[in-house]
C-alpha cells in the first residue's frame, strides 16, 4: 500500500493524522424515535482510528426519514444521543461529521413518525421498493414540495447542522448523492419543476447550493462537507448530462469555500479529473469496489486528498492497524448490514481479540 496514505492532512479546521476516512453507511440501529444509542456510540468509537468518522445518514426533519431505525437530529432527545456519540468519539481521539440525509421520495409512510406521503421535487414515483415492518413495499408516489416548502426544507438543514455542532460534532456532510432529495433536485427525471428550482442546470442545482450555503452560514464553511455520486442510477435516477451537471454544481459549491467535496466515484475518470481541477479545497474520493491494494492510489496520484472506506471499515474496527501491518481483513456480512443488535455491527473481531 502506498505510503501517501499515512501523511497528515488539514481538512477545514481539522488536522488529521492520515489520509483515510470512514464513509457514511446506513446501519438502521437507532431507536424508533431516531435517537442514537450507546450501541451506536460504541460502533463509531471502535472505528476511531480512521480519524475522520462520517456518520450514517441522519434526517434533518420528520419528512427526511425514509428507512426504519435511522437517526435524526431535529429533537432534543436525538441531539442528546448525538452528544453522547460525539463525546465518545472525541475521547477515542477521532473527529465526527454528521451526515445530513433527507431521503425525499425514497420513503414509505409506514417508516416515518407521521405516516405522511413522501415529499420530493416533483410528483414522480421511482421504480423502487422499500423495506418496512410489513416487508418490502412499493415506494408510493411522492407529493411535490411547494416553492415555500423547498425554502423551508433548506432551513431544516440549517437547523439540523446547528444542532449537530451543538451536540459536539466537528461538522456535517450534506448528502447530495445516491438518489435522495438533493440528488433528486439535480436529476432530470425526478425534477420536472417549472419554478426556480427546476429546468436549467442552474435551477436544478439551486436547492443543493442553497442548502450548502445555509449550513455553511450556520456552522462555518470549514465545518461543512458535501457528498455527490455523479452518474449514479440508484433509486431510479437519471441525469440528463452528468458532466455538465456536476461541473456546474462544483463551480457553485467552490464559491462557498466548503471544507471538502466527497465523491462516490463510479468509474468516470475524466469527470473525476475535471472535478479535481474545479475544486479548490480537499477532495475525498470513495472509489466503489476498490481492492485493498489500491486504497492509496488516488491519494498517491493527487486526484484525491483523502480516501474514504465503507465496507472495509464496517467489518474491521481496527482497519488502520490491519492496513499498516498487512494483516488479513474480516469479510463483511451483508445479511446484518441493516437493523438488529450488535451482531454484525459491533462484534467484528479486532486483531487483539482474534
Amino acid at each position: 500500500m502506498n505510503d501517501a496514505l499515512w501523511n497528515p492532512v488539514q481538512v477545514g479546521r481539522l488536522q488529521l493524522g492520515h489520509r483515510l476516512a470512514m464513509a457514511p453507511m446506513t446501519r438502521g440501529r437507532a431507536t424508533a424515535d431516531g435517537v442514537p444509542t450507546e450501541l451506536n456510540a460504541q460502533y463509531y468509537v471502535q472505528r476511531a482510528s480512521l480519524g475522520l468518522v462520517i456518520s450514517e445518514g441522519t434526517q434533518p426533519s420528520p419528512d427526511g426519514q425514509g428507512y426504519l431505525l435511522t437517526p435524526g437530529i431535529y429533537t432534543d432527545e436525538q441531539t442528546a444521543g448525538w452528544r453522547r456519540t460525539a463525546d465518545a468519539v472525541h475521547a477515542a481521539g477521532a473527529h465526527l461529521f454528521v451526515q445530513l440525509m433527507h431521503v425525499g421520495r425514497m420513503a414509505h409512510p409506514d417508516n416515518t413518525p407521521h405516516a405522511r406521503q413522501p415529499v420530493a421535487p416533483s410528483a414522480v414515483r421511482p421504480e423502487a421498493s422499500m423495506f418496512t415492518a410489513a416487508g418490502p413495499l412499493p415506494v408510493p408516489e411522492p407529493r411535490a414540495l411547494s416553492t415555500a416548502e423547498v425554502r423551508a426544507t433548506v432551513e431544516d438543514f440549517r437547523r439540523a447542522a446547528g444542532r449537530a455542532v451543538a451536540a459536539g460534532a466537528d461538522g456535517v456532510e450534506i448528502h447530495g448523492a445516491n438518489g435522495y432529495l438533493v440528488h433528486q433536485f439535480l436529476s432530470s427525471n425526478a425534477n420536472v419543476r417549472e419554478d426556480e428550482y427546476g429546468g436549467s442546470l442552474e435551477g436544478r442545482a439551486r436547492f443543493a447550493v442553497e442548502v450548502a450555503r445555509a449550513v455553511a452560514q450556520e456552522i462555518g464553511a470549514d465545518r461543512t462537507g458535501f457528498r455527490v455520486s455523479p452518474g449514479n442510477p440508484l433509486h431510479d435516477m437519471v441525469e440528463e448530462d452528468t458532466r455538465a451537471t456536476y461541473e456546474d454544481l462544483t463551480r457553485r459549491l467552490a464559491e462557498l469555500d466548503l471544507a471538502y467535496l466527497h465523491v462516490l466515484h463510479l468509474g468516470d475518470d475524466d469527470l473525476l479529473g475535471a472535478l479535481r481541477q474545479l475544486w479548490p479545497n480537499k477532495l475525498i474520493v470513495n472509489r466503489a469496489g476498490r481492492p485493498r491494494e489500491e486504497l492509496g492510489s488516488d491519494v498517491a496520484s493527487g486526484i484525491a486528498d483523502i480516501a474514504s472506506v465503507g465496507s472495509f471499515a464496517l467489518a474491521n474496527p481496527d482497519l488502520v492497524e490491519r492496513l499498516r501491518t498487512g494483516a488479513p481483513l474480516n469479510a463483511p456480512d451483508p445479511s446484518k448490514f441493516y437493523g438488529g443488535t450488535g451482531e454484525g455491527y459491533t462484534d467484528y473481531p479486532s486483531l487483539t481479540a482474534a
